[in-house]
């Protein structure tokens, strides 16, 4: 379930898989990015989403001039027919010099999940802060009660810092995150804290990443759910 430890996510986070060439405003208002890559194990908030194995992934993304965008993201995955599709779409834009806000929804989608409900939605609320070479984003993902969460509602806080090193390929970037539920993925005793922190090199249009991740999950929890403390290669390739 969605979102690479190394982050497309990116959010993200999910606002653009990847940055995209450099483009002329004269081409038009709408820019097209996108990536494709392979992580040595998707871990989702600290849980491994692929049985601890390698999985394909990639996305594309549209964003207008207005700030608005849509686009998906997939990955491999170990169960519910062994493919995750992500739909999103939402807004962002700098509400102040400096302060950027990303608002917007997420669609998670298994394609063959087979005779039971896997599918769900989930807002997400992003602010972004950037001074320099450092960036700050703090953000917040709420599921309301949904059959795919066992009819319960689920709450995700975050927070990613990242700096990259001036004049150099190399960043540092670090995350740590709280989940609240009596679903997937609260955990045994309904909340679950992951970390990670890393380091990524990029090289023309290649980003290689490494990342520890890991989750306050007891120890049985997590040899049998696959949370417990990894090493996490990536590489992916921005277009």
């Amino acid at each position: 379930m969605r979102n690479t430890v190394l982050g497309l996510s990116a959010l993200a986070l999910l606002a653009a898989a990847a940055p995209a060439l450099a483009q002329d405003e004269a081409a038009g208002p709408l820019t097209i990015s996108g990536s494709v890559g392979l992580v040595s194990d998707y871990r989702f908030r600290g849980f491994s989403q692929n049985n601890e194995n390698a999985s394909v992934q990639g996305g594309i993304t549209a964003t207008h001039s207005s700030g608005f965008y849509f686009g998906t993201w997939g990955s491999s995955v170990g169960f519910a027919g062994n493919t995750e599709v992500d739909l999103f779409g939402g807004w962002t834009g700098e509400v102040t010099p400096g302060v950027t806000v990303d608002v917007g929804l997420l669609y998670y989608l298994y394609p063959k999940h087979g005779n039971y409900d896997t599918d769900f939605f989930e807002p997400y609320v992003n602010v972004i802060g950037a001074i320099g070479p450092l960036n700050l984003k703090v953000g917040v993902n709420y599921a309301w009660s949904q059959s795919a969460l066992g009819d319960n509602s689920s709450i995700y806080l975050h927070a990613e810092p990242s700096i990259a090193i001036p004049n150099t390929p190399f960043g540092l970037n670090a995350h740590v995150g709280y989940a609240k539920s009596d679903g997937f993925p609260g955990g045994v005793d309904g909340k679950v804290w992951d970390y990670s922190f890393g380091a990524t090199a990029t090289y023309k249009m290649l980003t290689f990443g490494v990342s520890y991740v890991n989750t306050d999950e007891p120890k049985l929890v997590k040899e049998d759910e696959h949370a417990d403390g990894a090493v996490v290669f990536s590489v992916t390739a921005a277009f």
